[in-house]
Order: C-alpha cells, then sequence, then structure tokens
C-alpha cells in the first residue's frame, strides 16, 4: 500500500488509508471511456458501469466526479466499499 502523509483532519475517512469505492454511471461504457479511468476497474451489469477501486483522498474523488461530468456521465451512486 503506498504511503500516506498524516491527514490534517483527525477522524477523516482517509487519515491512514485509502479508501476504496464504487462509482456507478448510467448506461454501459465502451472501452475507449474506460480508459479515461485508467486508475480503477469496471464491470457493465445491468444497464449500468461500475468503476472501483481506491481513491487516495477528496481531491483524488472529486477529481474523478469532475472527469465523469465532462465526459457527460450520469452519476447514479457513488459510495465508500467496506474492506
Amino acid at each position: 500500500m503506498a504511503e500516506r502523509a498524516p491527514s490534517a483532519c483527525p477522524g477523516h475517512p482517509w487519515e491512514d488509508k485509502l479508501v476504496r469505492y464504487e462509482i456507478r454511471v448510467e448506461g454501459h461504457l465502451s472501452e475507449t471511456l474506460a480508459k479515461a479511468f485508467p486508475e480503477l476497474g469496471h464491470v457493465v451489469m445491468a444497464g449500468q458501469t461500475v468503476l472501483f477501486g481506491p481513491v487516495v483522498d477528496e481531491a483524488h474523488l472529486y477529481g474523478l466526479l469532475a472527469r465523469c461530468q465532462s465526459l457527460g456521465l450520469r452519476v447514479v451512486e457513488m459510495r465508500p466499499v467496506p474492506e
């Protein structure tokens, strides 16, 4: 696991570790669109694509959401996944 700097906010979810997330987007992503998220895995199921993987911090999470928006993807659900 990657080394992390201490969090400025004790008790914050990213204090000591990476947090795994699932981001569900509407529709089936093409392989080309999926490559816009090289740090995440993906599976297509039931009319949605689930992007999943470790998120380093809030800035990374907001960056992923901004990437979804810039690609015109509709985010249906986003949630941390317990390990």
